[in-house]
């Protein structure tokens, strides 16, 4: 099983990837953390923190179309060197301004907003090349591990930069970041490709007319279009579930910080579990039906949390719809990479990476909500509307429900 589980690691440019994705995924983990901790101990203010946040978040909705279709006009191993080394520029640049006392509120401000364009321009960059870097019958085990490697890194990023903080300082946290990318940089530089590989078409339409092909396969091709709702609908209404665990602990199980680490690493160990066991059974033959079931279970987990009272419960709850969230996400993204021809592969798999900017609007709306009517029906609002938006496609597009790797 562990053997399977690895697969996709034997080829070794995608090695090389995973390797770096599981270094730079750290180092970003450990500064985002640190960067959170920087400007509340700049400023005491959540209003600033927020309008941080709001500044690394809003350039992935602006940019990153444009990212996806120059992840398609360019050398992508190449792209990737660009854009990581400008990430790396930045973390030392913002370590060095705060090692010397001259990092300012709305200088960090600006490096948030380059380094969120950066992203924009990395992040379809990097889902496009896989399956550059392995044969079609191991792209589902490549995707699987992509998102064991996210997982895993969402609890030990946070982990180190607790330890780092308090032991050394914030500065030590974005100068661990900047270094990362010197070897993430030197993994991508030893990939080796084909000749044919690397050839790059002479002529390219202009970027508008780039994107605007991609949304015009994507309204085209109508499973595609409802593997791309698939990949939206839920993160909007789904990953608010850490922000409202805050309310939770203070409202309903009374339990304080301690009981709120414990909940969050319970959603993270669940989404490790169900990433590693995808991995595992990634030779077997991925169904559309089985992954809208996973979607039904997430939804019906966050449902149940909602009516929970009892705390010891709770992380139980949490695990399951950890396992079932990286199920199927990562079923749906291997159905619909495996769906897109490569000419569009990084303009389409853009407009799916939009969902990470869903997640603070996601967020503020949950947060909304509970404010309202209360954290525990908030949850159960939005596990039911995951439930039923599942229902109605199983419902009314039965082509989902055949879909297979």
């Amino acid at each position: 099983m562990i053997r399977e589980a690895f697969s996709a690691l034997r080829h070794r440019n995608y090695l090389l990837l995973w390797c770096g994705t599981l270094l730079s995924n750290t180092g970003d983990k450990i500064d985002q953390l640190a960067l959170n901790w920087l400007v509340f101990e700049m400023t005491g203010s959540a209003y600033y923190l927020a309008l941080v946040n709001i500044c690394r978040g809003l350039p992935i909705v602006i940019f990153t179309l444009i990212g996806g279709a120059f992840a398609d006009r360019a050398e992508r191993r190449s792209m990737m060197v660009v854009t990581q080394t400008c990430a790396m520029i930045l973390a030392l640049l913002l370590a060095i301004l705060v090692a010397t006392g001259g990092a300012g509120i709305w200088m960090v401000m600006m490096v948030a907003v380059a380094r969120g364009t950066v992203f924009a321009f990395n992040l379809p960059t990097r889902q496009s090349l896989i399956s550059e870097l392995v044969p079609r019958q191991d792209l589902a085990n490549a995707i699987a591990l992509n998102s064991l490697t996210m997982n895993t890194t969402k609890v030990l990023g946070p982990a180190l930069a607790g330890v780092i903080i308090a032991s050394f300082g914030t500065a030590v946290c974005f100068f661990i970041n900047g270094l990362s990318f010197v070897v993430v940089l030197a993994t991508l530089l030893a990939m080796r490709f084909p000749e044919a590989q690397v050839v790059i078409s002479e002529t390219r339409p202009g970027i508008a007319s780039s994107i605007l092909e991609g949304l015009v396969f994507v309204r085209q091709d109508k499973v595609v279009l409802m593997l791309l709702l698939v990949a939206m609908v839920p993160t909007f209404f789904g990953q608010p579930v850490v922000t409202l665990l805050v309310l939770y602990v203070h409202e309903v199980f009374l339990v304080g910080a301690e009981g709120l680490g414990l909940l969050t690493a319970c959603t993270a160990a669940g989404s490790v579990i169900g990433a590693f066991v995808l991995a595992a059974r990634s030779r077997q033959t991925i169904r559309g039906f089985a992954m809208m079931v996973w979607l039904v279970l997430f939804g019906v987990a966050l449902f149940v949390f909602g009516l929970n009272t009892v705390y010891a419960i709770a992380p139980l709850i949490l695990i399951v719809a950890g396992v079932a969230q990286v199920s199927y996400t990562a079923s749906n993204n291997t159905l619909l990479q495996l769906r897109l021809p490569d000419h569009l592969r990084g303009r389409v798999l853009s407009i799916m990476l939009l969902n990470r900017a869903l997640v603070p609007f996601g967020a503020a709306a949950a947060a909304g909500l509970a404010a309202m009517v209360g954290a525990p029906l908030a949850m159960v609002t939005f596990g039911a509307i995951i439930v039923v938006f599942a229902a109605l496609i199983l419902l009314l597009y039965p082509r989902m429900r055949n879909l297979r790797s």
